[in-house]
């Protein structure tokens, strides 16, 4: 009897933690251990060269929009010191705007 060739399950199917296991066999991929399960993903995919499926808009991810907040905060607080109130203002709606693209994509 020959053996079967067991089928590597989808990607999307699998848990992070075996997302995981396949991204350190990777030599390609660095930080595995630090990613979650989309980023993941797209690091196996973009590392065997399978093409991203088209779908909606991706909006960034949340540690993408997080870093930008970051950015605006520090602006926002140069701004204060300088005494510009409008330009405060307006990095303070960006802010805000961000922080609720994050709820929505989480």
């Amino acid at each position: 009897m020959a053996k079967k060739e067991t089928k590597e399950k989808p990607l999307e199917k699998m848990t992070a933690k075996e997302l995981r296991e396949v991204a350190m066999s990777l030599e390609e991929i660095t930080g595995a251990s630090g990613m979650n399960k989309a980023e993941l993903i797209s690091a196996i995919r973009k590392a065997r060269g399978i093409e991203e499926p088209v779908g909606r808009k991706k909006s960034g991810s949340v540690r993408e929009m997080k870093h930008k907040m970051k950015e605006l905060k520090a602006k926002r607080e140069a701004a204060l010191k300088e005494e510009d109130e409008k330009m405060a203002d307006v990095l303070r709606k960006r802010i805000l705007r961000l922080k609720k693209k994050t709820r929505r994509v989480a």
